[in-house]
This record gives C-alpha cells, sequence and structure tokens, in this order.
C-alpha cells in the first residue's frame, strides 16, 4: 500500500527531504502512485507551486499538461529503473515562452516508501539557447558569401532598369505620369544602395542617431499598404529604448524582409505585431550586453515548417511556392553588420522573429 504523502515531513524523512533541497536542480520525489511526496525549491520555480500547495498532488496535475515528461516518467516507473531524456520542450504556461529541460528518473525507494521515485529536472533553456545562436552565426559566414554572389548578379539588372526608367520619362508626355518613374527611379537607386552595402568587403554601417520606433513605425506603414485588408497590424512599444546609432536603411530593409514574411504567412486573414523591447544583462552569441534592444515581428501563421528550422537563415531556402528564400539570409547579414543576431521561435499560430541589436556603453550615457 502506498505510503500517505503528507507523511514526507514527519521526523523518519526529515532529512531526505533536506537532503533534496540542498540539491541545484529540480528535483521532485513521487510515491508509487505518482502523488508528490515533496519538491525542492528549484523545483517550487520552475513549477510556480509551492511544495506544501503540490504535497499530495498527482505529479500530472503539477506538471500541467506536459505530455512528454508525464510519459517518461511513467515509462521509468513501470521499468523500475532509470531513465533520462534530454532537451524535451517544457510549457509552463500559455504566456510564456517556451522552456527546454534534461529530465532524470530514478528509483528511490527508503525505508516506508515502496515504488517512489526522484525526478530531476533541469532547465536547459538558457544553454540551448547560446548553441543555437553560435550555430546562427556560423550559418551566417556561408550565408554571406551567397548573398554577396547573387548581389552582385543583381546589380547589373538594377541600373538597366534605372536607365529605361529615366528614358521612358523623358517620352511621357503627361507630367503627372512622371511621378510612377520617379518612383521606379528610387527605388532602384535605394536596391543599389543595398546591394553594394551586401558587394562591400566588411564595410561598416553608416551609422546615425535613430529613434527606433520611428524606422518600425515607417515599416508598420509600409506592410498596412501590402497587406491584406483582413490582416491587422499592431504595434506594441516600449517607449524606455534609448536611441540607437545604426544604419536606417538596413535596418529598414531587414525589418522589411522580416514583416513581408510574416504577411506572407498568416494569408488573407490574421495578426502581426511589431513589439520593442530593452533587454538588459542579454547576451548574443558568446557576447554580453548591459542592454539589447529587442525588435519583434510577430505572426499568428502556420509557423515555419519543421524540415526548415535549421536551415532557414540560408539563402535559397524557402517553404513558400515561388519564393527567392533570400528574405531571411538578407535580414541576418544586415543586422550581423550591427553587431546584432536575428533569432526565431515558431509553432503553428505563433511565430515571433526577434531582431537583437547592442547598444554600446557611449550610447545608453548620452541618453541619460
Amino acid at each position: 500500500m502506498a505510503a500517505d504523502p503528507r507523511s514526507a515531513f514527519r521526523p523518519a524523512s526529515a532529512e531526505l527531504a533536506q537532503l533534496l533541497d540542498g540539491l541545484a536542480t529540480c528535483v521532485l520525489w513521487l510515491d508509487a502512485e505518482g502523488a508528490i511526496l515533496h519538491l525542492n525549491e528549484p523545483a517550487e520555480d520552475l513549477l510556480a507551486v509551492s511544495r506544501n500547495h503540490a504535497a499530495g498532488r498527482s505529479v500530472r496535475e503539477v506538471l500541467k499538461g506536459n505530455a512528454e515528461l508525464e510519459a517518461v516518467i511513467a515509462r521509468a516507473r513501470g521499468a523500475g529503473a532509470q531513465y533520462s531524456r534530454r532537451e524535451l520542450p517544457f510549457e509552463s504556461g500559455p504566456a510564456a515562452p517556451p522552456r527546454f529541460v534534461d529530465l532524470t528518473v530514478t528509483p528511490f525507494e527508503p525505508p516506508g516508501f515502496p515504488g517512489g521515485v526522484v525526478v530531476e529536472i533541469a532547465d536547459v533553456t538558457q544553454h540551448q539557447r547560446i548553441l543555437r545562436e553560435n550555430a546562427l552565426l556560423t550559418q551566417l559566414g556561408g550565408s554571406r558569401a551567397m548573398v554577396r554572389q547573387l548581389a552582385h548578379e543583381i546589380k547589373n539588372p538594377l541600373g538597366g532598369l534605372r536607365g529605361a526608367a529615366q528614358l521612358l520619362e523623358r517620352q511621357l508626355r503627361d507630367p503627372g505620369l512622371h511621378e510612377y518613374t520617379t518612383v521606379i527611379i528610387a527605388e532602384a537607386d535605394r536596391l543599389a544602395a543595398l546591394v553594394d552595402a551586401l558587394l562591400g568587403p566588411g564595410q561598416p554601417p553608416r551609422k546615425e542617431p535613430v529613434n527606433i520606433h520611428e524606422l518600425v513605425q515607417h515599416v508598420g506603414h509600409l506592410l498596412a499598404a501590402e497587406a491584406p485588408a483582413g490582416v491587422a497590424i499592431e504595434r506594441d512599444y516600449d517607449p524606455s529604448l534609448p536611441r540607437l546609432r545604426l544604419d536606417r536603411n538596413q535596418i529598414i530593409q531587414a525589418l522589411l524582409n522580416l514583416g513581408r514574411n510574416a504577411i506572407q504567412a498568416v494569408g488573407e486573414r490574421g495578426r502581426i505585431v511589431l513589439r520593442t523591447r530593452a533587454l538588459t544583462n542579454a547576451s548574443i552569441g558568446s557576447r554580453r550586453y548591459r542592454v539589447v534592444a529587442s525588435i519583434q515581428v510577430e505572426d499568428d501563421g502556420p509557423g515555419v515548417p519543421a524540415e526548415l528550422k535549421d536551415t532557414v537563415f540560408y539563402p535559397l531556402v524557402t517553404g513558400r511556392q515561388g519564393g527567392t528564400g533570400l528574405g531571411l539570409a538578407v535580414a541576418q547579414d544586415l543586422i550581423s553588420r550591427h553587431d546584432g543576431l536575428v533569432e526565431f521561435d515558431s509553432r503553428p499560430g505563433r511565430t515571433v522573429f526577434t531582431l537583437l541589436l547592442p547598444f554600446d556603453n557611449h550610447e545608453l550615457g548620452k541618453s541619460a
């Protein structure tokens, strides 16, 4: 017969509970029926539940629907042997960002508690994020070479396009039509400048102090003009963000690429959110910064296909019929020129691409 869970705190087991409390990883002690006998302080933080409230409750109830974790625990308890899994997704709440954990289940049967197990949960979200960012930075070298090659192929047709627009403008008798040729020439010049930047070997961005919200707002207007009527574009800005030194054209182009991808993802009806935040003591790859600007483009589309998640920033990789697969590769290259990074999190119904742009101490000092 299984022991009463509430007896876990009687004097006979106080030393065992104290031993579990001394561990740095999250630990749950379960009885033979899967009820919680004890959990330590790190487990309280991870599961957002107090030990007094958790005592006697089913582990399934406390894990809040993390089915993969429940399955591993059940398998280990059934086999009566230690069992481990690595990098399992862990949902800590509907609005919380996804996390990843390592899980180890070990038989633990002190006198009076037959059939019990100890569940160790290690939060590896930050470790996985660092590995993922380093992988993105490694990909960047190969992507940049391909982007430059493609940019070289684009440059010559742009010159012909601009010249043809100028010739057409001279032939047009209606001055009102010059507005359209002016747009063609201006866009050709903008793309030519972008191509020159992509082709330039290590050329630094032409940085100037910019209110990042002015750029995001400008991009929002452009996206609103392109989006179908059923697509809502919302803004969620952090007014505390100081001015940032950056290349205006490069950041606009990067944000446009992400925004247009979001429009294509949601189709005729959906929701896109442009969000800004200031992150303190944040890391980009192996470097840590006092403050980082986070600019997010979120959509409620179907998400990035699983087979593309590891290669989505490579040129010519696309999940859309007729797509070029250049938008994300170019965005990553442009943001990297500001010592930043583009990362993403995607699942059906919520995809978020995040631009991370670091502030330097000089910028922060001037904004104070």
